[in-house]
């Protein structure tokens, strides 16, 4: 298209055009601006709607979750204290089973005995407690009791009487310094290894039957272990 002549009339025509031109480019950026506005609007509702629906699910679970927890906790205590009876019950059942006659028959001339005896040195860091202490002055047997025996058990219960022994030595009044300290563990249910395991380290095992205790007869060259 041949360049038309600078006249009046086309500086004119070009100006409007430019007008317009501008007019329509402003028209078109408004337009998109609104149509941005409205797409972010759009999404900060369909967010806040999303995360309402969210929080509202995870208030839900969360309930769920701290039922559940305190269901179980709930059990746990009902276990525990079942638990706890049921070793009462068998410490009595212990003493009622003759279980100092027991030992007296091993050769030790046990005439006394201590439930839940429960220890502590704060200065030492140490303290516990011991489900069925049989004594007579010279020899104390310590007799840890559980529901279902198993090796771990028969390690802790060791570990145990190393640690009262310290206890007892920095007591002092508590025994005379030459009484020896002897290991047992007791049970319904012991499981082969627990009790191989007790045999290997010198300690006694006490099964129970009903109100009936015994002591499983020691394996050839058996020898207590003392503390």
């Amino acid at each position: 298209m041949p360049e038309q002549p600078l006249t009046d009339e086309n500086i004119m025509k070009m100006i409007r055009e430019g007008i317009r031109e501008t007019q329509e480019l402003r028209r078109s950026m408004k337009e998109r601006d609104a149509e941005c506005a409205r797409e972010k609007k759009e999404r900060d509702e369909k967010y806040a709607r999303e995360k309402q629906e969210r929080d509202a699910e995870y208030a839900r679970e969360k309930k769920e979750r701290d039922a559940e927890l305190a269901r179980i906790e709930k059990e746990t205590h009902r276990k525990i204290g079942n638990l706890t009876g049921r070793i009462g019950m068998m410490v009595e059942h212990m003493v009622g089973g003759k279980i100092l006659e027991k030992f007296q028959a091993f050769g030790y001339a046990v005439d006394d005995y201590a439930r839940n005896h429960r220890y502590r040195n704060s200065k030492l860091g140490i303290s516990g407690e011991i489900d069925l202490i049989l004594q007579d002055g010279d020899v104390a047997i310590f007799i840890e009791v559980k529901t279902t025996l198993e090796t771990a058990d028969g390690r802790k219960h060791l570990e145990k009487i190393e640690k009262y022994r310290i206890y007892a030595d920095a007591a002092k009044i508590l025994w005379p310094p030459t009484t020896r300290f002897i290991g047992a563990v007791a049970d319904a249910i012991v499981e082969d290894e627990a009790m191989k395991f007790a045999h290997e380290n010198g300690m006694y095992v006490i099964v129970q039957s009903g109100e009936a205790v015994d002591i499983v007869k020691t394996p050839e060259g058996f020898k207590a272990r003392e503390w």
